[in-house]
């Protein structure tokens, strides 16, 4: 390997030092910088494109089921923050607040929104008389801001960041729920459909809910350092909101009645789950469905047979442009082949075709898969298929690896010491028996930093987050008392 390669690579190892392995490989693979002010990312065109790609995916899906897309301001009044109590309660340490404009004072504060129920409620309000009004689906793409403490984490931990929140009200609870639901199910299909990560759904513990909803519903992916991540949320707020913001409607028999409402959200820490769980220590890996590239040409000639192994290598380029594949033909000349395929990899495009001359000669394509270097030779004929199907292949390689590890990492605990020594030896998730108490989370927490990430949930079809067969004993696997629920223990990002 040239020294001009070797400056591409990554110096750090994702099993002995992911937290600096991931930071690399952000940087390096151009998806993101750091900010001059702490706290904040400047997101690059790859990364960005990145989060465009979750973002098409899920914002059709979105119109399809009824969402209009809106946006609202990003100063919310502190008086309206105010009258939903438990939001301000909730999020108070995080708002960053705005008190001048220009050289003047402001007369009342405005918070940087840390989300946009406050604000987004008293027009759902202004905009719900009748029954026919509802349901009232409404989205924005838009940023947030919570001032966390914390250290800098790129699209996992910033004081700023890009998601989306949608906003409903209907006329009943069971309307509500069906809402939920279908959010739900949409985040799952982003995460498994989209980003080649399998998920659990459950719901969060009481006292770790979304501030004033009734329940609190959670997608969570197992990363490959055992952590997990709370991948989406889809709340029911039941009628706190609309009581606190006056959502009524009149229904069909002339009566006045308030409304059910729900939230629902995904950020981009979804992109530090696709970074974290596909890469390797030759760089990023993508799985094809959201990668901006997803095939390079690499063309490998002689000054006598550059001509032809050109031509040939741009036929096959515009063929595969024709077929809807996002393709890059990499003609650089300044570059050797070493270079151009220590790049790709670092940059994780899913699938590379290397053309020389004897691939000219013999009407052949060399493909090489970007997750485990699987290299095979196809013919040119129907080139299109072979690539589809070549990008299927790859898919599922990262999907089996995902699923594969989440499998092997949910285990049974029924004792404080099995939870600690389990968790402490193989993190993933511990399952056991709960008695709700949350002092029973904070023995554990205040031990190894482990939290109750999620608990199963029966959903309107009967099925529960999780494959593994519920735990038979019902003392709580903390303090021994009796318990009826089950909880999932886990370190988390």
């Amino acid at each position: 390997m040239s020294d001009e390669s070797q400056e591409l690579g990554i110096t750090e190892s994702k099993s002995h030092k992911p937290g600096e392995w991931y930071a690399e490989v952000v940087q390096k693979a151009n998806l993101a910088d750091y900010a001059p002010m702490g706290g904040f990312i400047v997101t690059k065109p790859r990364g960005y494109a990145l989060w465009e790609g979750i973002q098409d995916a899920l914002d059709g899906w979105f119109k399809e089921t009824g969402v209009d897309n809106v946006y609202f301001p990003l100063f919310i009044p502190e008086s309206f923050l105010e009258r939903e109590k438990d939001i301000v309660e909730g999020f108070d340490p995080e708002v960053a607040w705005v008190t001048q404009g220009g050289h003047e004072e402001l007369e009342e504060r405005l918070a940087v929104r840390p989300t946009s129920e406050s604000i987004i409620a008293p027009f759902m309000a202004d905009w719900t008389r009748s029954h026919r009004d509802l349901p009232l689906r409404l989205n924005q793409w838009c940023s947030v801001v919570r001032w966390e403490a914390t250290e800098t984490k790129p699209f996992f931990r910033t004081k700023e960041f890009m998601w989306q929140e949608g906003h409903t009200a209907h006329a009943s609870n069971e309307g509500a729920w069906e809402e939920v639901w279908t959010r739900l199910g949409q985040y799952e299909r982003v995460y498994e459909d989209v980003l080649a990560i399998p998920v659990l759904r459950g719901k969060k513990p009481e006292h770790d809910k979304f501030p004033g909803a009734d329940t609190t519903t959670t997608v969570e992916a197992l990363m490959p350092d055992g952590k997990s991540v709370q991948g989406a949320t889809s709340h029911n707020l039941g009628q706190s909101f609309a009581e606190a913001f006056d959502i009524t409607f009149v229904d069909e028999d002339e009566e006045e009645r308030t409304a059910y409402t729900t939230s629902w959200g995904l950020s981009w820490r979804a992109l530090g789950a696709l970074i974290m769980t596909h890469s390797d220590d030759q760089g990023l890996v993508l799985p094809p469905t959201i990668a901006p590239t997803q095939v390079v040409i690499v063309p490998i000639w002689q000054e006598d047979t550059k001509d032809d192994v050109l031509e040939y290598s741009e036929n096959i380029a515009d063929e595969l442009e024709d077929a809807g594949f996002r393709v890059e033909l990499d003609d650089r000349d300044e570059r050797n082949p070493g270079f151009k395929f220590n790049e790709h990899e670092l940059n994780g495009i899913p699938l590379r075709l290397e053309i020389g001359p004897y691939e000219v000669e013999d009407e052949e394509v060399t493909m090489v898969h970007r997750p485990d270097n699987e290299e095979s030779v196809e013919d040119r004929e129907d080139i299109a298929d072979s690539v589809d199907d070549h990008l299927e292949e790859i898919y599922d390689k990262l999907y089996d690896a995902a699923e594969e590890t989440l499998e092997e990492n949910v285990r049974e605990a029924h004792s404080p010491e099995d939870i600690l020594g389990t968790i402490g030896k193989h993190g993933g998730y511990v399952k056991t028996p709960w008695c709700g108490d949350e002092a029973c989370e904070e023995a554990i927490k205040e031990k190894i930093a482990a939290e109750i990430v999620m608990q199963p949930l029966e959903d309107e079809g009967g099925s529960t987050a999780g494959e593994v067969p519920e735990p038979e004993r019902d003392e709580c696997g903390v303090c021994g008392d009796p318990a009826d629920e089950i909880a999932y223990f886990a370190k988390s990002y």
